[in-house]
């Protein structure tokens, strides 16, 4: 039995480690395509972890075809999940506008626009003057271009968890949060059963999508999964009045980020002096260069108010890409991770992907290139559209 009084299942055909928005989703495209008895493990409760944490951003911005590929995938998903799901997400579609102040910059978002553009995103570099009146609170000294997708926005992770949670569970599957897996047990190279604080699981198939705590997951089967914790802070403002409509805006330079959130603005940036490790406490290092940013970019934001704020985990891979893929050396490991700011906006196509990595279908678009081997084959494909 498990620490909620529920009993644990003897037996399960999957069981899926980390009930966060990749886990979740994983579970609901499981269950949907008719798979009994998938369970799904989460040391605290679902969604508690890195996707409660999160901005909330959904986009196609990316300059890798496969995450293009992947996140147009999801925004479809996304635009229907309330009717789909029957849960509100609280989906805001402003667009996404990146701010750029260098030639390279530039440059490289007019490629990604290209490909974009070949993948059916709308997105298009646009005028300084066009970047002010999609986001008037910004100064648009010292910016060179500027690159936009009406498609893009965000919502609220949290919904989604439980609309998925709530689909998966009508669908048969069981969903354990605040049962912990301890351990995977191997025979011969095959994956027998899952240990848990609440005892064991026989099953011949893990999902691993437990983000930035994939690593450890992944040692218990002797396959590496290269996932490092970093501290993520984000700010909400105090109501802002008269706020006008605002895209969610992006300093792509310092990845200084804004966008509206009820009456104020939730805001952050990445620190480059974080260090790695699963810090979720809040530290005040980080703010003299946000107010640096943020009095050079969005001045008019300089005599807002802080009304609250939190820390959560980006689960960073060495070249900012997923990994995506079954365990060669050991039978029936599947593992999801390591998105590195973008899982939850990826989630629900990833979920069909690892429902097809698990029937054994060909998914709808060639995840091989993120395959966790990639580092050791040098064969690293970064993401440069990060923040």
């Amino acid at each position: 039995m498990n620490e909620s009084g529920r009993e644990l299942p003897s037996r399960a055909s999957v069981v899926i480690i980390g009930g966060g928005a990749m886990g979740v989703s994983s579970a609901y495209a499981l269950a949907a395509a008719g798979v009994r008895d998938v369970v799904l493990l989460d040391k605290g409760p679902l969604g508690s972890g890195s996707t409660s944490k999160a901005a909330g951003g959904v986009r196609a911005q990316f300059s890798d075809r496969v995450n293009i590929e992947l996140a147009v995938r999801s925004l479809e998903t996304f635009d229907a999940f309330a009717e789909r799901f029957g849960q509100e997400i609280d989906l805001h579609k402003p667009g996404y506008l990146f701010l750029l102040d260098t030639p390279a910059a530039v440059a490289e978002f007019e490629k990604n626009v290209a490909i974009q553009n070949d993948l059916g995103v709308p997105s298009r570099m646009i005028s300084l003057r066009e970047a002010a009146e999609l986001s008037p609170l910004i100064d648009t000294e010292g910016l060179l271009g500027a690159a936009y997708s009406p498609t893009d926005g965000h919502c609220t992770p949290e919904s989604v968890v439980l609309g998925y949670a709530g689909a998966a569970r009508r669908l048969g599957a069981r969903l354990l949060p605040n049962c912990a897996a301890t351990g995977v047990e191997t025979v011969d190279g095959r994956v027998t059963a899952v240990l848990t604080e609440g005892g064991r699981i026989e099953t011949d198939t893990v999902v691993c999508a437990a983000g930035a705590w994939s690593a450890p997951v992944g040692a218990w089967v002797g396959v590496d999964l290269p996932v490092t914790p970093l501290r993520r802070q984000v700010l909400v403002t105090e109501p802002v009045p008269d706020l006008p409509p605002t895209a969610f805006t992006i300093d792509f330079g310092t990845t200084f980020y804004f966008h509206r959130e009820g009456p104020g603005l939730l805001l952050g940036m990445s620190d480059p002096d974080e260090t790695p490790g699963f810090k979720l406490d809040r530290s005040d290092a980080w703010l003299p260069r946000l107010g640096e940013a943020m009095a050079r970019r969005a001045p008019a934001l300089m005599e807002t108010g802080i009304a609250t704020g939190w820390a959560g985990l980006y689960e960073v891979t060495p070249d900012h890409n997923a990994l995506i893929g079954v365990a060669p050396g050991v039978d029936r490991f599947i593992y999801a991770t390591g998105f590195s700011g973008h899982g939850f906006l990826m989630s629900p196509a990833v979920g069909e992907v690892v429902r097809d990595l698990y029937l054994g279908r060909e998914p709808f678009v060639d995840v091989s290139g993120f395959d966790a081997r990639r580092f050791a084959l040098a064969g690293a494909r970064p993401e440069l559209n990060i923040v």
